[in-house]
């Protein structure tokens, strides 16, 4: 009683925001690899899953209410991030690869069925630092409606950088090196962008988030208080704006942080958490922009859980 006691303590007062929905998804035995990424489309409805593995598919597409409905294959090998854009006469998934083999160090754009319909980066070539559309290991994308590009490169590899890309796929503007200092990179593993102008990056072993202009790349500041006991792998922001969901895979965890209004960064506040069990290992996650439900890929348990807000 007094080990359950001791644990609890340190989260008294704080208020539930999730509850988990044990019947998403319908049959989880569709989960036949390593679950690495999530993206909702909640215009239509649906939720993509990357996962890896010999002999599985890449990709799985999952109906909001759980039921299995197709997955694809082709060109994808090591999915790491995935994001789904859907502008006023088109949806496109967009998947970073970091593959070694011949699809490799790439960020590719396929249709809703698997359909590759852009690539960017020299597949199976990892790339330097200084060849903006050369990706080493890239980790994750954010695409605006515009049609602009966000890209954390990369997971492990030389390139240690924060890209963006106009819409035809041209160098907008490029920022970070490998290193600890402001504006740095130790695996920039996660990026998003809020509506008030600002990118929002998970720079992983840094253990901090940093946070940047949009139009101009510059940096406007960063939140490290949050992470002293694991790095944030993840970052999206809710429905409403109003919080970040960031997972912290070592300690299996996801921290809620309070996501401050236009101005200032200021400093982090964890508003809420949701345990995970032991060796889930949360390693990417969506939220559902209509629903606000938040979805967790989960590398340990090789499944992806789903969370709605109470």
């Amino acid at each position: 009683v007094l080990k359950a006691f001791v644990y609890f303590s340190p989260w008294k007062g704080e208020q539930q925001m999730y509850k988990l929905d044990i019947g998403w998804p319908k049959i989880p035995e569709y989960f036949t690899g390593q679950t690495f990424c999530v993206a909702v489309d909640s215009l239509h409805g649906l939720v993509y899953v990357g996962q890896r593995g010999d002999n599985v598919p890449k990709v799985l597409v999952f109906s909001e209410e759980g039921y299995f409905l197709y997955s694809w294959n082709n060109t994808v090998e090591m999915p790491h991030g995935i994001f789904v854009l859907n502008t006023a006469t088109d949806s496109s998934v967009w998947i970073t690869d970091v593959g070694t083999g011949k699809y490799g160090h790439t960020v590719k754009q396929y249709s809703p069925s698997g359909k590759l319909m852009q690539i960017l980066g020299t597949p199976g070539n990892a790339g330097s630092s200084l060849i903006p559309l050369q990706f080493d290991q890239p980790a994750e994308i954010f695409v605006e409606e515009s049609g602009e590009i966000y890209v954390v490169d990369g997971d492990g590899g030389m390139n240690n950088r924060l890209l963006k890309l106009s819409n035809d796929y041209k160098e907008i503007w490029l920022t970070g090196t490998n290193g600890t200092g402001i504006g740095q990179f130790k695996i920039p593993h996660s990026v998003t962008v809020d509506p008030f102008g600002r990118v929002w990056v998970a720079d992983r072993d840094n253990k901090r988030i940093q946070v940047f202009d949009k139009v101009t790349g510059e940096w406007l500041g960063s939140w490290s208080s949050c992470f002293s006991e694991d790095g944030p792998y993840s970052v999206r922001f809710t429905a409403n704006y109003k919080y970040l969901i960031v997972a912290q895979l070592n300690i299996n965890r996801l921290a809620i942080l309070a996501a401050p209004p236009v101005g200032s960064i200021g400093d982090c506040f964890m508003v809420s958490t949701v345990q995970l069990a032991d060796e889930t290992k949360p390693h990417l996650v969506d939220v559902d922009m209509k629903s606000g439900a938040v979805y967790v890929a989960e590398i340990g348990a090789q499944q992806v859980q789903k969370y709605i807000p109470l």
